[in-house]
């Protein structure tokens, strides 16, 4: 379909708005008309002629606005010009050639495994705007050059397929009927809370007066703007999915032309990379550059995404076994893009160019000062709160530094169930005091409890409190070692933080610990971990408690 049957398709589809907002206005001044015509009846008649007039002021005002969605520069962009990164706009530039339109305006690069484009159209698309491009840095960590070439390709086929300027009008369709929907489901929802409250205060009347409170019914409080919002909402949801289905035929568009410009076999590549690298990226940051977040710690400076492609090039192997697939995904008349899988089946249909994929270097290449981009994207991406966390000197530090203080603060239900046991002072010392004096199963009765562990009485309570006893217990004692020089986390990049004892095995930490929580706790291997001399009882000779 050519831009001059899609924009005629588009305008059809807002004037179906207009449409159901008129006829909508109609039906209330008809209404009006027949009460009129019929004298009016007294007040039932003037209330109703007012209900249909705050009906239709909200309908009147979604129709009458005048002022369009406007673009917003994202707020954790990096705008980058020319002078900062000119191979980058160089490289835009010669893709605007290629596609047969004008350049982006602005550039900004953003922290996201994503590219986009926008123009702020005006008069409904008829006259161009400004155009914004952005880039997500991760993608330029992990694409090579061809295959960023292919995605940026792809967001210039929007801009010579006019997608972004006939976005204007499926925008401004969906801003004016989403504002007339909320704005009547509001004033319901304030009509059926104002019910509410003085249902509320009338039974609170009755209760002072010794009556039996009743539910409070809001019976059809807000029924009429909920009425009138019916249609818009009919005509929304047939509206969208036109809307989604013109957007997904764009996007096969957009394909073909990132085909034509870089490549069959880099498109296709590309195509199957996105998908690998958003999951790579989500579990970097959930599990990398966050880790040290609830620590008051960051990464050095840079590496928040910048240390992206550390995880990339750690884990090929297990990336590779991801890229051999592709995601299945359901499909749903509202989606704006086809499953992944059809897409690269439409561009490996393509008949060969003898354009082969992988040759290209590294997407960062594009960028001059890759390092300072990565350090310039947190200070706008990053919260000011955590632009004020400590920055550590490298990956290790964070690593090491954030398991300890999580082992610490994951073990304080033990420090304070020992503490209101036996009065100690919850240090390491105390708590094995207090297990060779035979508080072990007092402290682990303090312990929070699932509601079936607190249900559970004589062995099967110890059994259900066990593991959580050793978990703790391995807590304290990995931080008690760390502080007395005996371990450290090391930083993995394909396995979690790893624990490495000085002097000791895990075999025998767990054999020690298993023996700290036995039936007859015994402690001693823990000490002999530690080299620490056996203590005497916490509670001055009580009997060590059995089965």
């Amino acid at each position: 379909m050519g831009s001059a049957l899609r924009a005629v398709r588009a305008l059809l589809l807002l004037l179906g708005f207009y449409v159901v907002g008129l006829v909508m206005l109609g039906g209330l001044g008809l209404v009006d008309w027949l009460l009129v015509e019929d004298g009016l009846h007294g007040l039932a008649g003037l209330k109703i002629i007012f209900l249909t007039l705050v009906v239709a002021v909200p309908i009147m005002q979604g129709m009458f606005a005048l002022r369009g969605p406007r673009f917003e520069p994202p707020a954790d962009g990096l705008r980058v010009d020319e002078h900062q990164e000119p191979r980058l706009w160089a490289a835009v530039r010669r893709l605007a050639e290629q596609t047969g339109t004008r350049a982006p305006d602005e550039i900004y690069l953003v922290p996201a495994v994503n590219a986009a484009v926008y123009e702020e159209a005006r008069l409904l698309g008829l006259l161009r705007g400004r155009r914004v491009l952005l880039v997500g840095l991760p993608l330029l960590s992990g694409l090579d050059e061809a295959q960023l070439i292919s995605v940026l390709a792809h967001e210039f086929g929007h801009y010579s397929n006019s997608d972004t300027r006939l976005g204007a009008i499926n925008r401004r369709g969906f801003e004016q009927m989403s504002h007339t929907v909320s704005t009547l489901m509001r004033r319901s929802a304030a009509k059926v809370e104002d019910e509410r409250t003085k249902g509320e205060e009338k039974e609170a009347r009755r209760v002072a007066k010794g009556k039996a409170a009743r539910e409070v019914n809001t019976g059809s409080a807000g029924r009429s703007y909920r009425l009138a919002a019916k249609p818009f909402l009919w005509y929304g949801k047939f509206y969208v999915r036109s809307m989604r289905g013109t957007m997904r035929r764009q996007e096969y568009a957009a394909d073909l032309a990132a085909a034509r410009i870089a490549g069959r076999a880099a498109t296709a590549s590309a195509l199957r990379e996105v998908p690998v690298l958003d999951a790579a990226f989500d579990f970097y940051m959930q599990s990398y550059a966050s880790l040290g977040a609830n620590a008051g710690l960051l990464p050095p400076q840079g590496e928040v995404y910048g240390g992206l492609h550390r995880l990339l090039e750690a884990r090929s192997a297990e990336l590779d076994e991801l890229r051999r697939g592709l995601p299945r995904e359901e499909r749903s008349a509202y989606d704006t893009h086809p499953p992944i899988a059809d897409r690269v089946a439409r561009v490996e249909r393509l008949p060969d160019d003898g354009r082969a994929a992988g040759a290209a270097g590294p997407a960062l290449g594009l960028l001059d000062h890759p390092a300072a981009a990565f350090a310039a994207l947190e200070q706008v991406a990053l919260t000011p709160e955590a632009l004020k966390m400590r920055r550590t000197a490298d990956w290790g530090q964070l690593v090491h530094e954030s398991m300890t203080t999580y082992a610490g603060g994951a073990a304080q239900p033990l420090r304070k169930a020992v503490r209101e046991v036996t009065g100690a002072d919850g240090s390491f010392d105390s708590v094995l005091a207090a297990i060779d004096g035979g508080a072990l199963w007092q402290v682990a009765d303090r312990l929070p409890k699932s509601a079936q562990a607190a249900a559970a009485k004589g062995r099967a309570a110890r059994e259900f409190v066990r593991p959580r006893l050793h978990g703790l217990l391995r807590d304290l004692t990995v931080a008690e070692l760390i502080a007395r020089g005996g371990a450290h986390f090391e930083l993995s990049w394909t396995d979690s933080a790893l624990l490495r004892l000085h002097d000791a095995s895990e075999e025998q930490l767990a054999r020690a610990l298993d023996a700290a929580v036995a039936d007859v706790p015994d402690t001693s291997a823990l000490r002999e971990l530690l080299h620490l001399v056996p203590a005497g009882p916490a509670d001055g000779g009580r009997e060590r408690e059995t089965i």
